[in-house]
């Protein structure tokens, strides 16, 4: 199995970071994620805490310090981060469980600290407590999914300049003075993507290519943890929601996956079951009529004659006349049958050489979708272009004419 990490980021409100400090920070006595242990709570490791202090309390208390400015953000501004480091449970179960996570998300942290500022980060915390109820189901034993919160203030550097108003001239357009502001949309820019040469990548209309943040911030996630010895995880796929989900809803997902192949499950035993009760139904149909027919006149046995009721004879004619005429149904069944064998298998025969056909293509939209993209828009352009040119061609000769 693929040992993908991953590092997603949601924002956060002020009025709507409190929910997720409670989750965060086991506050709560019930929750929604059932899955979790409140007897390994003590396990969970903090790395970073605010003490007695809400996440807007100490939001406040570095404000009031001048550690960071919110200024000109509206009320419902999204103010805080929350980063959620992640690798696959079953990573850190093939390699030594509970320590062996500390230590993966000790270093995690380190880059949290790097991409936020020690100072700007208000609480990370791994957490250990969360049942992973398909590896628990594995291993036969209880597994706990291992992950890491990181609750942080998207910090810049602002320069605040001298206006025009300044009585000093020379002062005017210099830097008065550098705010530590928190802005969540200049944090996460996105950045021009670069050929392998270090030019910009274009489209096909000869645009720049832009690398999305989130995807810059896997790249950087991967490539600190192999730097700091964890070679054996890999980047988490590309264009994979998973990496825009929180831990709660991936679970949620992957046990929805679960219930989902289950419920296919059982309709396809309920179906079978089905069939071969619908079969056995007609096979005791017919034995109780073959029984009524071998006991017709058996009682009367006279030489090689058999004698029997009128109303055993008419019976007998009646299921000989049912077997006479549904003699030409079996044979359009059958016929229908073979039919249907035969349309059957060409069109998988056509399914296989078509996917034959475009495994290469498959292949290419799997592991680059954007350079497959820019070229098919290349290809609809230059088809485009074509169309036009020979319209042109022909309105011109009609001209002529």
């Amino acid at each position: 199995m693929a040992n993908f990490c991953f590092a997603r980021v949601a924002t956060r409100t002020r009025a709507s970071v409190g929910k997720f400090e409670r989750h965060i920070e086991r506050k709560n006595e019930t929750y929604e994620n059932m899955n979790v242990d409140l007897s390994r709570t003590p396990m969970n490791v903090t790395f970073k805490g605010c003490g007695n202090l809400t996440y807007n309390e100490y939001l406040d208390q570095l404000v009031d310090q001048g550690k960071v400015s919110l200024r000109g953000l509206k009320p419902d501004a999204k103010v805080f981060d929350e980063m959620i480091l992640d690798v696959n449970t079953e990573y850190f179960e093939r390699n030594g469980g509970y320590e062996y996570a500390c230590r993966f998300y000790e270093e995690a942290y380190r880059f949290a600290k790097q991409l936020y500022g020690k100072e700007n980060i208000v609480s990370a915390v791994m957490h250990a407590d969360e049942l992973n109820t398909a590896m628990t189901e594995k291993y036969g034993k209880p597994v706990y999914h291992y992950h890491l919160h990181v609750m942080a203030l998207p910090v810049v550097d602002k320069e605040i300049k001298w206006s025009k108003r300044c009585k000093d001239p020379e002062k005017i357009g210099t830097v008065k003075e550098v705010v530590h502001q928190v802005s969540h949309s200049k944090k996460w820019k996105s950045e021009k993507a670069l050929d392998k040469n270090g030019q910009p990548v274009l489209n096909s209309k000869g645009k720049p290519v832009y690398r999305t943040s989130y995807s810059i911030l896997q790249d950087q996630f991967f490539d600190h943890m192999a730097i700091a010895g964890f070679a054996d995880i890999q980047r988490g796929e590309r264009g994979s929601t998973a990496e825009h989900l929180t831990v709660t809803e991936f679970k949620v997902a992957q046990e929805q996956k679960k219930l989902d192949a289950l419920e296919a499950a059982a309709n396809k035993k309920e179906a079978v079951l089905e069939k071969y009760d619908k079969r056995l139904k007609v096979q005791k149909t017919a034995a109780l009529t073959f029984q009524e027919i071998d006991e017709m006149g058996s009682s009367s046995l006279i030489g090689k004659k058999i004698s029997m009721t009128q109303d055993e004879a008419a019976k007998l004619k009646t299921l000989a006349k049912e077997g006479v005429t549904s003699r030409p149904k079996i044979i359009d069944l059958t016929r229908s049958l073979k039919q249907e064998k035969q349309a059957s298998a060409f069109w998988k025969s056509r399914y296989d050489e078509l996917r034959e056909q475009t495994k290469d293509y498959i292949a290419a939209v799997k592991h680059a979708p954007e350079a497959v993209k820019n070229f098919l828009q290349e290809i609809m352009q230059k088809q485009m272009q074509e169309f036009n040119r020979r319209a042109r061609e022909r309105k011109n000769n009609r001209e002529e004419r």
